[in-house]
């Protein structure tokens, strides 16, 4: 059994352009997320999977000066880019993540392939119960397999796994339980826009080691969205 992260990443944001490689207090968006991955690297592969636009070959530069392996595939199909990176990676699980989270939980990563695992689950989540930006998800290939078989619609290769979750009375599924101090789901953490850029700045400024717990950013956010 083989277990992969895979962040899908690229510069081509609409509202923040080039946001993945925004400094961030110390150092950029993405390096904040694989520093952090870094501390589970015994429990699953992290891969990077931007898209084969000229635009993104600084992404695949990063990755090769950061010892970060990276797939490149289909701008629009993300769902493609997905399967055939856990086909090259030959994944039997996959953890999916996107480039604009800075404050992965790592505990919760690694609570989460464990809960998924040991559920013998197709598909298992923590985003409805973490912070937005925090939680994530996890499939099996073989269910990846077949969302890439009976995907039909549009939005169902823009998004990794819309076709999963209109169907999940098809899946053996679950929710993660988390402290009750981590289940904020309403607090923001992602980076979209620019204010979602310097809330982050601020949580990384001020936190105590750089990169924060996920309570230290629920509290930061907290301030910082009290002192706008």
């Amino acid at each position: 059994m083989k277990v992969g992260i895979i962040i899908q990443a690229r510069m081509g944001s609409t509202r923040l352009p080039g946001k993945i490689l925004k400094t961030i207090n110390d150092r950029v968006l993405l390096a904040h997320i694989t520093d952090r991955l870094s501390a589970i690297k015994d429990k699953a592969k992290v891969v990077i999977a931007t898209s084969n636009l000229p635009g993104d070959d600084v992404v695949e530069e990063w990755c090769n000066e950061n010892n970060v392996s990276c797939f490149r595939g289909d701008e629009q199909n993300v769902l493609s880019r997905y399967y055939q990176c856990a086909a090259r990676e030959n994944f039997s699980h996959i953890v999916r993540m996107t480039a604009d989270n800075p404050f992965p939980d790592v505990e919760e990563v690694a609570n989460l392939i464990d809960f998924h695992i040991n559920s013998h689950n197709d598909f298992s989540e923590s985003f409805s119960v973490l912070p937005i930006g925090v939680g994530c998800e996890i499939f099996s290939f073989s269910t990846l397999e077949e969302d890439m078989r009976l995907a039909t619609l549009p939005h169902h290769f823009e998004h990794v796994d819309e076709y999963i979750l209109e169907n999940l009375k098809d899946y053996k599924h679950g929710v993660l339980t988390v402290p009750e101090a981590k289940n904020r789901p309403e607090v923001r953490l992602t980076v979209d826009t620019e204010e979602d850029y310097n809330k982050a700045c601020y949580i990384a400024k001020n936190c105590a080691t750089g990169l924060a717990t996920c309570e230290e950013a629920i509290a930061l956010a907290t301030k910082y969205e009290n002192m706008q």
